[in-house]
């Protein structure tokens, strides 16, 4: 009898509605942003004023949070760098899945190894991985600190922590970079706005 494992015995299953079909039926293109910055650079609210822009326009997205996802897919991780890995790797998979459904799927996520940010890029085509960089200064951020989690580092009571006692390495070629003009960070509106140009640009806003 053979002996069956996880990685033989398997077969991908096709079906006739593809992601062509799916993304007529939706008038867009599947993609992934993924929003990448430190704690406090503004990712979340970025995601979500994205979210409510897109709707406006008739577009279907959906928000993959990295706090709302350490509640249920990643609840069973630490963030030790091994299991920051792979709660990087468990996103990237799900958000390819939506982007293949023919969604905008916004991925907003420290994710602070570029290893990993480049892991998940390799899941799609090159041009539907649209890499968004907060790139806002950690004294903003921590001066910001909506969370409390800066001062618990600084206390030493959180160890590991991204940009403290953990590094953060920011992108290299990322598609978009969103930052302090003249020393003020751009409104929700003008950011959502600056990724919302960049996707009618490249032709992912209509099919």
């Amino acid at each position: 009898m053979a002996t069956l494992s996880n990685s033989t015995n398997i077969f991908w299953q096709d079906c006739q509605i593809g992601r062509a079909e799916r993304q007529k039926l939706l008038n867009q293109k599947g993609c992934v942003v993924w929003i990448t910055g430190l704690s406090g650079s503004g990712k979340s609210t970025l995601a979500c004023s994205l979210s409510r822009e897109l709707y406006s326009r008739g577009k279907l997205s959906y928000v993959l949070d990295g706090d709302n996802l350490r509640h249920g897919l990643n609840k069973d991780l630490g963030f030790k760098a091994e299991e920051r890995t792979e709660n990087i790797r468990r996103t990237g998979e799900v958000a390819k899945l939506f982007a293949d459904a023919g969604l905008i799927c916004v991925a907003s996520l420290i994710s602070p190894y570029r290893r990993d940010r480049d892991t998940c890029r390799s899941m799609l085509p090159d041009a539907n991985f649209i890499e968004v960089f907060m790139n806002m200064p950690l004294e903003l951020c921590e001066a910001r600190d909506p969370k409390g989690l800066y001062k618990l580092a600084r206390a030493g009571k959180i160890k590991g922590f991204t940009g403290i006692d953990d590094p953060y390495e920011p992108p290299l070629n990322c598609e978009i970079e969103i930052k302090q003009d003249g020393g003020v960070c751009p409104t929700p509106t003008v950011m959502a706005g600056q990724v919302v140009t960049y996707l009618e640009k490249e032709g992912f806003l209509e099919h």
